[in-house]
């Protein structure tokens, strides 16, 4: 594998940076990765970038809004794997979408592949590892036969709304447990 194009930026230097300015390099690698692209492929429009992604999404590529969106509990507290991974992450399905029948491309297919391992020289994985328990919190327990089931806000007002989840290893029809409060049920 090629060596990664863009410059492996210094952890302790990330960490030590404030919110404002962190999110500034973040907003300077997009461009440094627009730029990549833009040796392959001169007419590739330039991404707008916003922060405003929640739950356990680190990046996405939006082409309606016309750019990247990315989630900031998960930059703050994984900056310098989202500088390396998640942007070229992104920046890749930029710029296959905007190719000629780009808009014909599997998401994570051939094409975007090439692009994570040529161009970026990033190993092309499809997610990404990172904790979202503060991203994406699911406060609301769950039990059937075999587990615990965490469940979003938004998930448990379905089933308070009549909706019926059932696990999909033992088949049983979930049970709710209570709301999880500072690590603990209640």
């Amino acid at each position: 594998m090629p060596s990664p194009a863009l410059p492996d930026p210094d952890s302790r230097w990330l960490a030590a940076l404030d919110r404002a300015a962190s999110q500034r390099v973040l907003h300077d690698r997009v461009e440094a990765a627009w730029r990549l692209c833009r040796e392959f492929h001169d007419t590739l429009p330039r991404p707008r970038v916003w922060l405003d992604l929640r739950g356990k999404a680190a990046g996405q590529t939006h082409f309606g809004r016309g750019g990247l969106r990315f989630n900031p509990v998960l930059f703050d507290e994984n900056r310098h794997a989202f500088l390396v991974e998640v942007v070229p992450h992104e920046m890749a399905h930029w710029l296959v979408h905007h190719l000629e029948d780009g808009h014909r491309a599997r998401p994570h297919g051939h094409e975007w592949r090439t692009v994570m391992l040529r161009l970026f020289g990033v190993p092309p994985r499809t997610t990404h590892r990172f904790d979202t328990a503060r991203s994406s919190p699911a406060p609301h327990r769950y039990r059937c036969g075999c587990r615990e089931h965490a469940f979003t806000s938004r998930r448990h007002a379905l089933v308070e709304a009549g909706r019926v989840y059932r696990c999909r290893r033992c088949a049983q029809t979930l049970v709710y447990l209570g709301r999880q409060v500072s690590g603990t049920p209640s």
